[in-house]
């Protein structure tokens, strides 16, 4: 079975490798991993597939930066010819990049000339079984399906309503996106709840990562600092949001140190509104280029609290039990916040909240199921059922 596994993004490799690595053991499967080059800086990029042990992609399509419209378009236009190329029997999705949608797009219009005899994604769901029939297209399923923010400003939402709509299996990381997409019409038999693939990985390399040591880097202590991590356009783009951000890291820097690890984007924007400088002068602010994920995850295992815009790390450090400010009015993930660590807080806030998070000095991680390390085997076995037509 051709599996094609699809990433641009640092959080994309991350979901990728478990689910590469299972699928490896199978005497069935055969996964190729199709790198679209939305990503290409080193330290974004390769250091990722080193530390997951990931093999370099069996194909990059170097589609490059670019504005949404064009990023999507070269994506579908270069995935497309590669479909009809390899013709693969499902096609996997992760996240919700711009990379994402552009694939799912292709994968779910492209037609196979004389298909051969195997699963049929167009067939209709009758009770409860996609039948086996011939193929005319690839089956796509979408891994870490169902997350909602509500927020459509937000270009990843956007990329999450037209993946999800188009896909044929929704593999869900929790309970609030199954419900997500039951509220907009999913067909249920096209829901699986597998759980956080992220939790895969970092459970994958936990001894690595408790070896790295990375805070050391920097002279500081176990739970004796933050980590900071910001690259949403909302919050990097804007250079009065920017500006304001930037004083209060300087002011929360001045009360305990901090480690953030500069998006290229990010810096980019602080050195075009002359706030670069500034803020590398602060003491005890450390701002090292990307890291590595086993080098980065360190920083997180052995730090007081982090602060983000981010999606993933918010259920990492969920997961672990370390407070989480994400710096947004809205999350994808309300279960880190229900159940777990992580808190919504505006840029005034940020100052005190971080400072309650210093005297609380509390750890407590959250207990959410599925949420156990076994993600990519539970993809495994739905994959079987895919294949046995019983889904």
């Amino acid at each position: 079975m051709l599996i094609h596994l699809i990433c641009a993004a640092r959080p994309n490799f991350m979901k990728i490798a478990p689910l590469y690595h299972a699928l490896k053991k199978q005497p069935w499967a055969r996964p190729v991993i199709i790198h679209t080059g939305q990503h290409y800086d080193l330290n974004m990029s390769d250091a990722f597939f080193v530390d997951l042990g990931l093999p370099a992609p069996d194909i990059n399509l170097d589609v490059r930066n670019g504005s949404h419209a064009k990023q999507t378009g070269r994506v579908m236009i270069a995935y497309e010819e590669l479909l009809m190329e390899q013709r693969p029997d499902l096609v996997v999705v992760v996240g919700d990049v711009n990379s994402t949608m552009a694939a799912t797009l292709a994968a779910t219009k492209v037609v196979y000339p004389n298909p051969g005899h195997v699963l049929n994604p167009d067939s209709r769901y009758l009770s409860g079984s996609l039948k086996p029939d011939f193929q005319s297209r690839p089956l796509v399923a979408h891994l870490e399906a169902g997350l909602r923010s509500f927020d459509r400003t937000m270009p990843e939402e956007l990329n999450r309503l037209v993946t999800d709509v188009l896909v044929d299996i929704l593999w869900t990381p929790s309970r609030d996106a199954d419900e997500n997409l039951i509220r907009e019409g999913i067909a249920p038999e096209k829901i699986k709840r597998v759980g956080n693939i992220m939790i895969d990985s970092l459970e994958m390399l936990r001894g690595k990562i408790e070896n790295q040591k990375s805070y050391l880097n920097f002279g500081l202590k176990p739970g004796g600092y933050g980590v900071v991590t910001l690259h949403r356009p909302s919050n990097v783009d804007n250079p009065d949001i920017l500006k304001s951000l930037c004083e209060n890291l300087r002011d929360i820097g001045r009360e305990v140190p901090l480690v953030f690890p500069v998006h290229p984007r990010t810096r980019k924007n602080m050195e075009e509104s002359n706030l670069l400088a500034a803020l590398e002068s602060t003491k005890d602010l450390f701002m090292p280029e990307p890291l590595g994920y086993t080098a980065f995850m360190n920083l997180v295992f052995n730090c007081a609290f982090v602060i983000t815009d981010s999606g993933g790390i918010q259920e990492e450090t969920s997961y672990l039990g370390i407070p989480c400010l994400t710096v947004r009015e809205n999350t994808e993930r309300p279960v880190t916040i229900t159940q777990g660590t992580n808190r919504l807080c505006h840029l005034e806030d940020l100052m005190r909240m971080a400072g309650d998070i210093l005297r609380e000095k509390t750890r407590k991680p959250a207990n959410i199921e599925y949420w156990d390390g076994h993600t990519a085997d539970r993809i495994v076995a739905s994959i079987c059922q895919l294949r046995e037509g019983n889904i």
